[in-house]
């Protein structure tokens, strides 16, 4: 019976679950040298076309480097953009990502963010 509870517990959790990039590829995670307990992190994300992620924020960092395809993106405070290939944008630790969406219903958007600081977490995500 417990098994069948938490079973039910994981779906439901899956099913609430904001929709997430179709692919995150992890390229690189190393420990900073001269920043003891700072580490960086790169991943390349695709967004198949016409998705997004819901509201989100990281404890770290960010900068973002659209690789290929066209992403909107807004951080609070600042206004909604559309960022093509070989842009790129800053979000700071803490910092609430409003919109992150494929700009495209029809092609996919590829884009590397690299993140740097201590913890490796992220909320409402």
């Amino acid at each position: 019976m417990r098994a069948a509870h938490i079973l039910v517990w994981i779906t439901a959790l899956a099913l609430t679950m904001p929709a997430m990039a179709t692919h995150d590829e992890s390229l690189l995670t190393a420990a900073l040298t001269r920043a003891p307990g700072q580490f960086i992190e790169a991943l390349r994300v695709t967004y198949a076309p016409g998705e997004s992620s819901k509201p989100h924020s990281h404890d770290r960092d960010a900068y973002v480097y659209v690789l290929q395809g066209h992403v909107r993106n807004q951080v609070e405070g600042q206004p909604l953009r559309v960022f093509a290939a070989g842009e790129n944008w800053f979000e700071p630790a803490g910092a609430r990502h409003l919109v992150s969406a494929n700009a495209s219903d029809s092609e996919p958007a590829t884009f590397l963010v690299v993140f740097v600081g201590a913890q490796r977490t992220q909320t409402g995500r």
